[in-house]
């Protein structure tokens, strides 16, 4: 999930245990409605259901019937999904940068700040929006029209009730803040809720069918019409409405080009017949929002004890570090738990799938991250300006913390998917108690302490969770960490030459000549390193992509 200021009109997009992707799609291809007896259709229910998956009949979702297809069919199906998923987040990421870069110099940190405390209610409230319904379409395939059709109703049932419980919270948000304006932006926000409600089930059946095409095609205009109308609010002196006016004319936008393509009726809900359903939903929902609370407790602690200024120096630093890491994790996260669920019985395709994507992604995100840290004082300058100077403290920290977390993310996916969302409800309720502490004590030494409770803390909370994959999936820790070797290796050389370089360049040379010669050197050192030390690994990965990017045939 992307976190404050931007207050995304649908955390689903990159929830921790959610079965969302905010990949998208195409017009009416033969890929984008997806083979008849797609193993994504054709998966089993799964071990947390009570009961056996039912084929679809009259009243179900079509292409629900079938056997699942052969591995590599599943590896290709994936492939083309991670595609289009990369070529939409990857065209959104350069518009993000770029806006956010001409609008960090028209706004204030103090903006950002009211827009951080803000969302810290307005993206938990979005989580719970989704209330788990979305992922219940997509794992639960035995579900027939009239049940999805329910399910919808109750999902707009939540989202109403969301407007009113804002609304009469807001006050009480904007006073714990000492922030009076947090109240009306709050109140504005809510009216999204409506939005992203309606939308849970179609983009859910989107999903199902496969159309990461069409999905794709319209996070990117919705990204296009984000960045302009920000752009231009924020040249028209709006301040910090720009960003929330931006935001929710973009969510509206989604809404239109969505129901063009996918909506579905509304039936009155029969509750107890839909037990087994929402207590699926509920567990996935309070996964997500125990997670919410660990991962934006640092928000609510900075602008809590630090105050507002601290909390948008600290939120740019966060917005720098995670955007580039999490767009490139998001698109293996956003696309794999229906995989995961087409193989959960089988540990050694299980144990294929997390090793393969976990050195994949390793090979981007750990340099990335490090690089990051390495160069924070020159990007910083050259590309913010002097006043946001502070920034640079809690940017290095974060992107050493962002390079293990990187990694890390598709492990609750996995054990979600494979319907152990029980194990991962509870160890990130967990998470939600420690990790606060731990930003409390940071506080301590200010924002950068903020950001180093992050390096320290966050390891030991996520021991349980790496436990419980290499018990589910019978994966030896040497064979983990195998995967890792590479790309941690050819990192350290690479931050050698890079502090090498930092030493010759002159006291006072200029921030962008510099930011970009230390890029430059880092990307060429870390690609010396790997081939020079890793010929093999790199070589057999760009293999196994080349095999994955094959037609599907099933």
């Amino acid at each position: 999930m992307e976190r404050p200021p931007m207050l995304p009109a649908d955390p689903a997009y990159h929830g921790l245990a959610h079965v969302s992707s905010d990949a998208a799609g195409d017009f009416r291809s033969e890929f984008e409605n997806g083979p008849r007896d797609s193993p994504v259709r054709a998966g089993t229910a799964g071990p947390y259901s009570q009961r056996p998956p039912r084929p679809s009949s009259g009243g179900g979702i079509p292409g629900m019937t079938g056997t699942p297809a052969l591995p590599n069919s599943l590896d290709r199906s994936m492939a083309r999904a991670v595609s289009w998923n990369a070529a939409a987040k990857w065209s959104t990421q350069i518009l993000s940068w770029t806006s956010t870069i001409v609008v960090a110099r028209l706004l204030t940190p103090y903006d950002y700040g009211l827009v951080g405390m803000a969302g810290l209610f307005t993206c938990l409230a979005m989580i719970i929006c989704q209330s788990g319904i979305g992922d219940a379409v997509v794992a639960l395939r035995y579900l027939t029209r009239r049940q999805i059709a329910e399910l919808n109703t109750v999902s707009m049932a939540v989202g109403i009730a969301l407007v009113g419980v804002s609304c009469a919270l807001a006050s009480t948000i904007a006073h714990f803040f000492s922030a009076p304006p947090v109240r009306a932006i709050i109140v504005v926000v809510s009216g999204m809720y409506l939005v992203s409600a309606y939308l849970v089930v179609p983009r859910a059946l989107l999903r199902l069918e496969l159309r990461f095409k069409l999905l794709a095609s319209i996070e990117v205009v919705r990204a296009v019409a984000q960045v302009l109308a920000t752009v231009v609010l924020a040249l028209l002196k709006f301040g910090y409405w720009s960003l929330i006016l931006g935001n929710l004319g973009a969510g509206l936008v989604e809404c239109l080009l969505i129901s063009c393509w996918k909506r579905h009726e509304f039936a009155l809900p029969d509750l107890p017949k839909l037990r087994h359903e929402l207590t699926y939903s509920r567990q996935v929902l309070m996964s997500g929002v125990a997670w919410y609370a660990y991962d934006n407790a640092d928000f609510g602690v900075a602008g809590r004890v630090l105050g507002g200024a601290a909390l948008g120096i600290y939120s740019v630093a966060w917005t720098i570090a995670s955007a580039p890491v999490e767009k490139i994790a998001n698109l293996v996260t956003g696309v794999t738990p229906a995989y995961f669920s087409a193989v959960q019985a089988d540990k050694a395709e299980l144990r294929r799938y997390l090793l393969r994507l976990t050195e994949l992604m390793s090979f981007v995100t750990i340099p990335a991250s490090f690089g990051l840290a390495l160069v924070a004082d020159y990007l910083v300058l050259a590309l913010l300006g002097p006043k946001w100077i502070g920034v640079i403290g809690p940017l290095r920290l974060l992107g050493v913390f962002i390079a293990g977390r990187s990694v890390a993310t598709i492990l609750p996916n996995l054990l979600t998917a494979i319907g152990d969302a029980r194990f991962v409800m509870w160890a990130t309720i967990g998470s939600a108690i420690l990790m606060p502490l731990a930003f409390l004590i940071g506080t301590r030494w200010g924002t950068n302490g903020i950001a180093a409770a992050w390096v320290v803390a966050y390891p030991p909370v996520m021991v349980p969770i790496y436990y419980r994959v290499f018990q589910k999936t019978g994966m030896r820790l040497k064979e983990y960490v195998s995967v890792l070797i590479p790309a941690t290796s050819a990192s350290a050389i690479m931050a050698g030459a890079v502090l090498l370089t930092r030493l010759l360049l002159p006291a006072r040379s200029h921030p962008l000549p510099s930011l970009l010669l230390l890029i430059g050197v880092g990307a060429l050192s870390y690609a010396a390193a790997l081939f020079s030390f890793h010929r093999q690994r790199v070589a057999r990965m760009i293999r196994v992509i080349r095999s994955m990017r094959q037609p599907v045939s099933i």
